[in-house]
């Protein structure tokens, strides 16, 4: 095997495992504040890409374009959900709480299919198109812009965590619900701003996907496993952990489907995932 598909390999590897970190920031985002697993987290996903679909259908406005307006639509979808069901159960059992999740995963898969029928839909003609040449590696520009939009986004969410006073109560929500509630702290605010946020993240993926990638109702089934994988690696609640692991998965998985053949690639992940798990249970960043 030469040098120069391998470095094709790894290139790709690595571009969209920096969509499956921006997708795993969401969901660790909502875990990492409130301890609840979204089953329902591929969906966003999923509504996210019809959204740029039929915006770019109707109007023809770009999927590049509209992902400020995918982003507050998915937002909103966010704090409405948390407001209608995960609150009712937020005191509930785990158990109670992931049927809920799951509930709503097939209710969101369910209404794309009867709204939009499972049929395979694609954008073709956004300003993202032909291939970027460096050397001897050729990348679609869809996937090069996505990856660049996924580390943007994922930055950004990390800098208004770190450098933010909302963000900051946030961060001492997820640290210690009952001390922020203390010091003032709204946690139901804090609970909602999550789901909205982690929901938008999802929705930015979808809207980047978009450009390269085909949409139908079960596409959110296709990101979500890898998306919990990436969550348990890079440690619950880091986001910086999210955008390694997310890397790190990209890359094992486009190799292993390379040196082994594609049907093997999920199982290389997971194997990767099982070691991790067996010798740093925390996660690679996450805190023992």
């Amino acid at each position: 095997m030469s040098l120069e598909i391998l470095m094709q390999a790894l290139a790709s590897g690595l571009l969209i495992g920096l969509i499956y970190a921006l997708v795993a920031v969401g969901l660790t985002m909502i875990f990492g504040v409130m301890d609840i697993i979204n089953f329902a987290h591929g969906e966003f996903l999923m509504l996210g890409m019809y959204a740029s679909f039929w915006m770019f259908s109707l109007y023809a406005f770009d999927p590049l374009f509209t992902l400020p307006l995918t982003a507050l639509m998915l937002f909103a979808v966010g704090v409405v959900v948390y407001k209608l069901v995960i609150s009712k159960v937020i005191a509930a059992p785990m158990v109670s709480q992931m049927f809920s999740t799951f509930g709503l995963m097939l209710l969101f898969r369910g209404l794309a299919q009867f709204l939009w029928k499972p049929d395979f839909r694609t954008v073709d003609g956004t300003v993202a198109t032909g291939n970027v040449v460096l050397g001897n590696i050729q990348l679609g520009t869809p996937q090069v812009v996505a990856g660049v939009g996924a580390v943007l986004v994922t930055v950004g969410v990390y800098l208004f965590l770190t450098r933010t006073r909302v963000g900051a109560a946030l961060e001492a929500t997820a640290a210690d619900k009952e001390a922020a509630r203390l010091m003032g702290i709204d946690s139901q605010k804090m609970f909602a701003l999550a789901w909205g946020i982690g929901a938008a993240c999802a929705g930015v993926a979808g809207g980047l996907l978009s450009t390269f990638f085909p949409i139908f109702p079960e596409v959110g089934a296709n990101f979500i496993l890898i998306a919990f994988v990436v969550v348990n690696l890079g440690g619950f609640g880091s986001v910086i952990g999210a955008l390694v692991a997310g890397v790190l998965v990209g890359v094992v998985e486009v190799m292993g489907g390379l040196l082994l053949g594609p049907e093997y690639k999920l199982a290389v992940v997971l194997v990767l995932f099982l070691g991790v798990l067996m010798f740093r249970p925390q996660g690679l960043l996450g805190k023992a």
